[in-house]
């Protein structure tokens, strides 16, 4: 089995590349390698997949620096970095990996012990591979025990769940490879988060230039930050392997009038000072419609009435909906009538 190509070998570019010259050498590689200008030969079509999955990985930061630091396994779904680290102080590792002339040597350390050395050596590579998995038995398993994910037998040969290797089992076949998943923004309005909507997208594949349109339900509810899974829709797997995911984050553009925090809604209104002294009826804005609320006589600004039900609907459970909290704010005139002067002043002598 093919060892998995190095990301940086195979768009032809060193580590300390910046990301104009990682997209700059993907686009060559693209170019030449696409299946439109290569049909029928299967060596291209492996080869854009290969350029393709390298520039993913490496024209994204986060995934760059986990495989800058781990390799293959830092880009495995539940991959933890802690426990990576934790394993390379207290397990196994510093493989010297196979030599020219068929020696193998490695240290490693079993529960948390000081490292031991060894080597191998087999003359001119004539080493069996049965003979290879028993010194990984001797190794790393004691009665066939397993350590840090990693089992061995002498009988049945070497398995592992390390992407470092592959997949590789006793039978030696290679499994599928999910394809990459591609990242992509989608923004919406504030109602459109709230009731949910049917959106198309375009994706363009830098490669080409060409676009390619999917159509996404938003479910209502969804909240600015969140993301949409379109599985299925990303960069095609590899040997056989199901295609990747289209991730997209949702960004929601700000009401004027609301103010949303989780499902509960925010608003204001302002009321004349006669009907917050006396009391009366308000007429409040909501996601629903209008409502008519009762204001109790004597309200002071800043009171806050709750209307329950009116906020924003669970996206687990469309009928656990939200509150609405509205804000009052008093209305002073900024000009009196004579008589209205005249009655607020009594008002000021007698209170």
């Amino acid at each position: 089995m093919a060892a998995k190509r190095d990301y940086y070998e195979t768009l032809g570019i060193d580590k300390k590349s910046d990301k104009a010259a990682i997209k700059r050498a993907y686009r060559k590689l693209a170019k030449k390698y696409h299946p439109d200008t290569n049909a029928g030969d299967a060596h291209a079509e492996e080869m854009f997949k290969d350029v393709t999955e390298a520039y993913n990985v490496l024209s994204d930061e986060k995934k760059r620096k986990l495989y800058d630091e781990f390799g293959f396994a830092g880009l495995q779904e539940g991959f933890s970095e802690e426990a990576a680290r934790q394993a390379s102080h207290g397990g196994f590792g510093g493989f010297g990996g196979f030599g020219g002339n068929g020696a193998f040597s490695g240290s490693y350390s079993s529960n948390g012990e000081p490292f031991t050395h060894q080597e191998f050596h087999f003359e001119n590579g004539s080493a069996d591979m049965d003979d290879i998995f028993s010194m990984f038995g001797d190794m790393f398993s004691h009665g066939g025990n397993s350590y840090g994910g990693w089992s061995t037998s002498r009988n049945s040969g070497f398995t592992g769940n390390s992407s470092d290797w592959g997949s590789f089992t006793g039978s030696g076949h290679s499994a599928g490879h999910k394809g990459s998943d591609v990242m992509a923004d989608i923004t919406i309005s504030f109602d459109e988060a709230v009731f949910g909507c049917e959106k198309s997208i375009s994706l363009q594949d830098p490669s080409t230039g060409r676009t390619s349109t999917l159509s996404i339900h938003i479910p209502a509810g969804i909240e600015s930050g969140k993301t949409v899974r379109l599985r299925g829709q990303g960069n095609p797997g590899r040997n056989g392997g199901q295609a990747g995911d289209v991730l997209l984050k949702v960004n929601v553009t700000p009401s004027k009038e609301f103010e949303r925090k989780g499902q509960n809604i925010y608003s204001t209104i302002r009321v004349p000072f006669t009907t917050a002294a006396l009391g009366g009826k308000a007429r409040v804005h909501t996601l629903y419609g209008d409502v008519e609320c009762n204001i109790k006589a004597g309200t002071q600004a800043g009171s806050r009435i709750r209307l329950r039900g009116k906020g924003v609907s669970g996206m687990k459970n469309p009928n656990a909906k939200g509150d609405q909290y509205v804000t009052v704010e008093i209305q002073v005139p900024r000009q009196l009538t004579p008589k209205a002067k005249e009655v607020l002043e009594e008002f000021r002598r007698v209170s």
